[in-house]
């Protein structure tokens, strides 16, 4: 049976909400088992009542507004440092928390351990193409300033994920850039792209530079970049997704025409919503350490969380780990 330590106290909507998503990834998944940590009077009764399901009391809890690297070394007795150190002692195999993204990375690759070699790790996650073709970006947010052997590894690691999300055999790889050709770019992309060409040699894996437009085109398997970028470009996305959909909305009151149109498109309009929300996935995946650890998004819903257990658990289930040290060594 497969244990992922989940986090109750993680996202902005409560841990009702987790514990909502802990059930329903029970439901769907039979051989999955959940260690869940917090407070003890959020977890102890919750596990108490499920047979699949074990309390990990935590005292404390790391808010979003914390600076990370010192609030995992200040509450050592946190829902998050605790649910990382149970990974690393076999408590669990894997471990999902919607809570806040640095606490995360910092107690993961601090308690959980990186992978031999792996210089960063990464957070990756996957987008949807409009060609139906979805594609793993990293790094979106971990690694502000990246050297080209680390982007060579972001790439590297993102063709293990990629395999194990999206059953992707032999992923493509192409990097962001301000344009196309191979002379484009800033110093610091130059010289990623020579590296990634250098690493890929003749297996025909690396394809080159890619433009902003093709994050959500679906034209590669993974699109690698530093993580202030990979996050600034997320933002970009995310902010006008809501800026559309807004501006959809504003437009359907304006007319009772307008209404009886919106009516047909309603379940196409959730839909789309839904694919760019990312609940699908559950999160994104910190590529690099010893273990899957899955961060989800603040304001995560039941079905992010059972989602995000779930890819946890099958991320166990299918070496992710072991595939990516792979790709590295």
């Amino acid at each position: 049976m497969t244990t992922i330590c989940v986090d109750a106290m993680g996202g902005d909507e409560g841990p009702e909400v987790v514990l909502d998503g802990i059930d329903a990834a029970l439901s769907a998944d039979s051989d999955l088992s959940v260690l869940v940590s917090g407070p003890e009077d959020v977890v102890t009764p919750f596990a108490a009542s499920r047979e699949r399901v074990r309390a990990l009391v935590a005292s404390e809890v790391i808010g979003m507004g914390e600076h990370p690297a010192d609030a995992v070394r200040a509450k050592r007795d946190s829902s998050i440092v605790r649910g990382c150190q149970a990974v690393r002692s076999g408590d669990a195999d894997g471990f999902f928390s919607a809570g806040s993204t640095g606490a995360i990375f910092a107690a993961a690759t601090l308690h959980v351990g990186r992978i031999r070699g792996i210089k960063r790790p990464a957070i990756a996650s996957a987008l949807p193409g409009l060609s139906g073709r979805d594609t793993i970006f990293c790094d979106m947010g971990a690694n502000a300033d990246a050297r080209p052997e680390m982007i060579v590894q972001f790439a590297q690691m993102g063709r293990a994920f990629s395999h194990i999300l999206l059953g992707v055999e032999d992923a493509s790889v192409a990097l962001l850039s301000n344009g196309s050709e191979d002379t484009k770019g800033s110093e610091a992309a130059l010289a990623a792209h020579a590296a990634l060409a250098e690493a890929c040699g003749d297996a025909a894996w690396f394809k080159g530079n890619c433009e902003g437009g093709d994050i959500l085109a679906g034209r590669f398997d993974v699109i690698v970049t530093d993580g202030f970028t990979g996050n600034v470009a997320l933002k970009t996305i995310e902010g006008t997704a809501k800026f559309i959909l807004g501006r959809v909305k504003g437009a359907v009151e304006q007319s009772t025409r307008a209404k009886l149109g919106a009516g047909l498109l309603k379940p196409s309009l959730k839909a789309l919503a839904a694919e760019l929300s990312g609940d699908d996935y559950g999160g994104a995946m910190l590529l690099g350490v010893k273990a899957p650890v899955l961060i989800g998004h603040g304001a995560t819903s039941r079905e992010a969380v059972k989602n995000g257990t779930l890819a946890c658990a099958r991320a166990v289930r299918e070496g992710l780990v072991d595939k990516v040290a792979q790709q590295v060594s």
